[in-house]
């Protein structure tokens, strides 16, 4: 099916933020535990500019990155845990979407639950749904097309506008570096700015958390996120409520060497929905099997929607 940006997918935009770097002789693997800068590092690489600059030049190469994504194919993993009282697991779930490019925009469908294949029931549902959204597009006039693909446009550049608000939202302190994957990155923290006001949705939701990036230093993108809610969030009108204390994390991978996409996300979710439903229960979601979409790939409907 085609899926829609749902509440939790918009808190995982505030991950869609950062980058950074200056050409340099990574060092060795560090221990894990509190970034430090060691001797050999201060001698191999320049001293980066401010961290406020830093953040600055990363915003610009995300929005790079988050226009190159659009063009690959991949495979997506959710597994929700709910938590009892005790933060022990209590039940788990999980799904496996493959999302496509069908005739410029994304389209989602399951391929599995829990882990195991679907049934035949759930399979030729997602099948027709697929084969029926395959034919619509391929049946638009241009008219049609142009006026779908400039709505996904600008519904994307809206999700991702907030992003630049970052820099005014935060004050930023470099506290050390960080080899992650064998690549030198500046961890740089973010302290909510007194009297900044959000300009959208998204932004006003900013001074209530507290980032910390790792910023690769070969080419300015941002390699990883973790940042914790330091008061509760509302959405909409009150429907749900985004309690202090949730954390999440967000990891990114280099593709083709040429674009930093999402390879995991993990979130610690205690929130409100409804003022009735309480959600104590953290997320995870793994992404794999990127591939570039070809402007001349075919899609076949009688192989199950795969990219031929």
């Amino acid at each position: 099916m085609q899926r829609k940006t749902s509440i939790l997918a918009m808190l995982l935009l505030v991950a869609g933020a950062l980058a950074l770097a200056q050409n340099a002789s990574p060092p060795s693997p560090a221990q894990s535990g509190t970034p430090t800068v060691t001797n050999n590092e201060q001698h191999l690489r320049p001293q980066p500019a401010d961290p406020q600059e830093i953040m600055r030049r990363a915003v610009e190469k995300d929005v790079y990155n988050w226009e190159e994504a659009k063009d690959y194919t991949f495979l997506e993993r959710s597994q929700q845990d709910a938590l009892d009282g005790n933060g022990q697991v209590k039940s788990s779930k999980s799904e496996t979407h493959e999302i496509q490019v069908l005739y410029g925009e994304p389209f989602s469908r399951m391929v599995a639950k829990d882990d195991k294949p679907l049934s035949e029931k759930e399979k030729k549902k997602e099948d027709e749904e697929f084969e029926k959204e395959t034919r619509k597009r391929e049946n638009e006039t241009p008219e049609e097309r142009q006026k779908r693909l400039q709505k996904y446009e600008k519904e994307r550049e809206e999700g991702r506008a907030f992003v630049r608000e970052i820099i005014d939202a935060y004050t930023f302190t470099l506290i050390g570096t960080e080899v992650l994957n064998g690549r030198a990155t500046w961890v740089i923290d973010g302290a909510p700015r007194p009297g900044f006001e959000g300009k959208r949705r998204e932004s006003k939701m900013l001074p209530k958390i507290k980032p910390r990036f790792w910023i690769d230093q070969q080419d300015y993108s941002w390699t990883k996120l973790r940042a914790e809610f330091t008061d509760t969030v509302s959405f909409g009108w009150v429907v749900a409520r985004l309690h202090k204390g949730s954390l999440f994390e967000v990891q990114q991978v280099r593709v083709n060497d040429e674009v930093w996409l999402p390879q995991r996300i993990d979130l610690k979710l205690d929130a409100r929905v409804a003022l009735l439903k309480g959600i104590n229960e953290n997320v995870h979601v793994t992404y794999k099997d990127y591939r570039k979409f070809r402007a001349d790939t075919k899609i076949s409907v009688a192989e199950s929607g795969a990219v031929q």
